[in-house]
This record gives C-alpha cells, sequence and structure tokens, in this order.
C-alpha cells in the first residue's frame, strides 16, 4: 500500500513541491507523538553509548589489573609478603579476593586445632564466591541499560512508523489527494522513527552481547584464581599453617 501511495505521487508531484526534509526539519514539522519519539531513541542511544564507553574503560583496566596482580603472586614472594604489600590497597577484584582470603586464614591462625582444619578451608572458599560474586554483580552494573536499549528501543521506532502512515493517510483524506507533497511529510517521519530505533538498538545489543561475554570471561578468571589460591591455603592449613 505505501509502495503503491509513493509511485502514484512521484507521477503526481512537481519537482518544485518537494520541501526541505533535513533531520531537523523532519523533527520540526512533526507532531508531539513523533517528536517524543524521537527524543525517546535519541536519549535512549546517548545513555547506551555513554554505558557503553564506561564499560569499555572498565572491563580494559580490570583485564590490566588482573594480569598485573598475576604476575605479582607468582613472582616467588610468600603469601604474608603479598599481604603485607598489598595492606589496604586493594583495587582490584583479585586482590580483594586475596585479601579477603587471607583475613579468613589468619583469623585465630594461633589457636587452630586440626579438627577445624577443613571447617576453616570451607570458610575460605565462602568468603571468596562472596567477594567474587560482589565484584562480578559490580562489573555487570550498567548492563541491563544496554539489554533495555537493544529491546525496546526497535518497538519504539515501529510505534513512530505506524503513527507517522497514519498521520499520511489523515492528510489524504484531508486534501483528498495523494500528492507526494501529501503524503511525503508522514512517511519520511515514519521511515526516520524507524532509523533511529535501529541506530539506537543495534549497537546497544552488540555492545551487550560483547561486555557480557568479557565479563563471563574475567569471572571465569577470577573463579580460576579463587580455587588455585584455595589450593595453595589448604595445602598451609593441612600442614599447620
Amino acid at each position: 500500500m505505501i509502495v503503491s501511495l509513493i509511485a502514484l505521487s512521484i507521477m503526481q508531484v512537481e519537482p518544485a513541491s518537494v520541501g526541505d526534509y533535513s533531520f531537523l526539519s523532519l523533527f520540526m514539522m512533526s507532531d508531539w507523538v513523533i517528536k517524543a519519539v524521537m527524543l525517546i531513541l535519541v536519549l535512549a542511544s546517548v545513555w547506551s553509548w555513554v554505558v557503553a564507553v564506561d564499560k569499555f574503560i572498565m572491563i580494559t583496566l580490570l583485564k590490566r589489573r588482573a594480569t598485573d596482580f598475576e604476575d605479582t603472586f607468582w613472582s616467588g614472594r610468600t603469601l604474608d609478603e603479598l599481604s603485607a604489600a598489598l595492606g589496604n590497597d586493594a583495587r582490584d577484584p583479585m586482590a580483594r579476593v586475596f585479601a579477603a582470603a587471607m583475613r579468613e586464614y589468619n583469623e585465630g591462625s594461633g589457636t587452630q586445632r586440626i579438627g577445624s582444619t577443613n571447617a576453616k578451608h570451607e570458610r575460605i572458599d565462602s568468603v571468596m564466591n562472596l567477594v567474587i560474586n560482589r565484584e562480578l554483580a559490580k562489573a555487570e552494573k550498567g548492563l541491563p541499560v544496554l539489554g533495555t536499549v537493544a529491546s525496546i528501543s526497535v518497538f519504539i521506532g515501529l510505534f513512530g512508523t505506524v503513527w507517522g502512515i497514519m498521520n499520511s493517510f489523515r492528510a489524504i483524506a484531508a486534501s483528498e489527494s495523494t500528492n507526494l507533497a501529501v503524503v511525503a511529510p508522514g512517511i519520511a517521519e515514519a521511515l526516520f522513527a524507524t532509523a533511529l530505533g535501529l541506530i539506537a538498538a543495534i549497537p546497544a545489543k552488540i555492545f551487550y552481547d560483547m561486555y557480557l561475554t568479557d565479563i563471563d570471561k574475567y569471572g571465569g578468571r577470577l573463579e580460576g584464581y579463587a580455587d588455585e589460591l584455595s589450593a595453595i591455603l589448604g595445602r598451609k592449613l593441612n600442614a599447620g599453617g
């Protein structure tokens, strides 16, 4: 139907009757519904890009700091030396896992009994898992924004598309003409709303999938380190510290 209207109108329109259909002009000539749709989509797109840049910086720093900490951890220093050198400066999630495990390990070491070794080892594992879950929750903060923008922007744009086409039919009914100058504004609004919906949704979906994968890999890296640290502390506990 829309294609037929456009084809019929092209045969009837004079070149001079085609107006200015720049993005700004389309926004200014739109009714309040289309303007609201366009503003929502633009804001959603900007918001998703802000979150995406923030996540890129965060994930890059997490990977770099994890590599630096692993190099330090496997440098041959003892756990006590590493703990003393780390102090309260645990900016990296992996360092916070180490600090939490060492605090639990050192708690009551002087009065430890053989029968409590397994229980203490389990407490160390539990503490590390709690820290890992908390750190991953922090890392995932903001991802729901990308997921939401990716899922609803297309539908918001589709609503604008339908509304723009309805405006075109209203214009045809009011003017009793299918001239391109009559139907073009509504169709242009509809297509512009569709484009904005795709512009907002596609990058958000790409970033969401990419960062979710990166965080899953980083979570596996944290869990792998926690398993290695747990094995080391378990051997120390079984050897009596």
